[in-house]
């Protein structure tokens, strides 16, 4: 029976943990670094093989294999418990990280702007989530803020919480946004009912709704760039 292979029979060079020491940390493919969370693999595999496995099961994506749970990741030989926490804490803590880069104040010009501070938040979701912006007179993100989180299907926003957050922050201006996990960019009439109905209460404190965004993982559909606000 062939003995096991690990990390060790490589050449150094092909060491994740000595490549990473020798040239730096840029030059790990994305399974080398799944490789050293995972520290080993399992009697076919070392840690780098069963890292190239995992991903080629998500299409080398790694927002795909942020979607996967600790029991999904379970199920391949040689992860267990303590390995895939590993796994869906780091890919965590890189959303977070990317979170807060996107929420230090950044002004809000045009759609693309609020996609860039949203998708953070709502990426890699398998429900549905409804968020706003609430923005000060110079369109500066004061607070990203979630309303609601319901089911694969739809969730419910109630404009009378919306607008209490908008208050609390004296907000001169409001941007709403929720996911579609579907990936489905278009607007359902639900959809457009509710913004209307947000947008007359806005007018009403004086607070504008500037935009409604439909995020996808990949992509956003704006109410304000197809004429729907």
């Amino acid at each position: 029976m062939d003995k096991k292979l690990t990390i060790k029979h490589l050449a150094e060079e092909d060491r994740p943990r000595e490549k990473l020491l020798l040239k730096g940390k840029n030059t790990l493919s994305d399974a080398e670094l799944i490789g050293i969370l995972l520290g080993s693999g399992n009697k076919e595999q070392n840690a780098v093989g069963l890292a190239q496995s995992i991903l080629g099961t998500v299409n080398n994506d790694l927002h795909n294999l942020a979607k996967l749970s600790v029991k999904d990741l379970e199920k391949f030989n040689g992860i267990g418990e303590a390995k895939a926490i590993n796994i869906i804490s780091a890919l965590e803590l890189g959303r977070r990280r990317k979170n807060k880069e996107k929420v230090e104040q950044p002004q809000i010009k045009c759609s693309n702007d609020a996609y860039e501070v949203l998708s953070p938040y709502l990426m890699d979701l398998q429900h549905e989530e409804f968020w706003i912006l609430c923005l000060n007179r110079a369109n500066k993100v004061m607070k990203v803020h979630c309303i609601s989180s319901g089911g694969v299907s739809g969730t419910v926003a109630d404009p009378k919480l919306i607008f209490k957050i908008a208050l609390e922050q004296t907000a001169s201006g409001l941007i709403l946004a929720h996911n579609h996990p579907s990936g489905n960019l278009q607007a359902s009439q639900a959809d457009i009912n509710l913004t209307q109905k947000v947008k007359e209460a806005g007018k009403v404190l004086e607070i504008p709704i500037l935009d409604h965004l439909i995020l996808t993982n990949d992509d956003y559909f704006s109410f304000a760039d197809n004429g729907l606000m």
